[in-house]
């Protein structure tokens, strides 16, 4: 493994640490992913984006407190990058708090992450004709290259079906969402649907309890 010998050629360097842990991130290593995340930021504390995945990673499992600390560092250092609220949603809706996660999409500035974080905080909201509008919202302006989004939308709804059938089309894009799959709080309440571990396969990820996946 490539980041594994950088790695050993250069243990100070924070960005190896960095982008080793968002690959053990990938394949489902969230433990090793975090402690790896937490060295890069040691050593480089200013990386805001590096926050944002530190809390991505702690939201895959489902330490939220954590979380929540690393995506408001995230936000303190960049307040207008885009992304960082969506992320809070994200949490917040791991909490079952729809109006916490509608103000944090809220905050998300105008574009495309916000539609997307309004679409999910609006599924937790008791207003389905604002769930089905954001919804088809999302489908008429990102079918094409949010569809990795879309199915994380569906499993908000408990559709399972069409969660899977989104997820397929992320992958006939080749939709850098999927590269979320395996650490995503939102797609992972499937994890133990064999629809999930038949995907993984398929995409050369690792399925949760195994320890092999074909190269990706």
């Amino acid at each position: 493994m490539e980041c594994r010998r950088a790695l050993a050629l250069a243990p100070n360097d924070s960005e190896v640490k960095f982008y080793f842990g968002k690959q053990r991130a990938i394949f489902g290593e969230l433990e090793p992913a975090i402690e790896l995340t937490k060295q890069a930021l040691a050593t480089e504390p200013l990386r805001a984006n590096w926050y944002n995945w530190l809390a991505l990673y702690l939201s895959g499992l489902n330490r939220l407190d954590e979380a929540e600390r690393a995506i408001r560092k995230a936000i303190e250092l960049q307040r207008t990058a885009a992304y960082y609220a969506k992320t809070l949603t994200i949490i917040e809706i791991q909490r079952g708090d729809a109006q916490a996660a509608l103000a944090a999409a809220e905050q998300e500035p105008p574009g495309p992450w916000q539609d997307t974080a309004l679409a999910f905080a609006r599924q937790m909201g008791s207003d389905r004709n604002a769930a089905d509008g954001a919804l088809r919202t999302m489908i008429e302006k990102y079918a094409e290259r949010g569809a990795y989004q879309i199915a994380q939308v569906y499993a908000l709804r408990n559709d399972a079906k069409a969660t899977f059938e989104w997820l397929d089309r992320a992958w006939r894009n080749r939709d850098p969402g999927i590269e979320y799959l395996r650490f995503d709080a939102l797609i992972l309440r499937y994890k133990d649907d064999p629809r999930f571990a038949a995907f993984c396969r398929k995409v050369g990820l690792p399925v949760p309890g195994e320890t092999t996946a074909r190269k990706t």
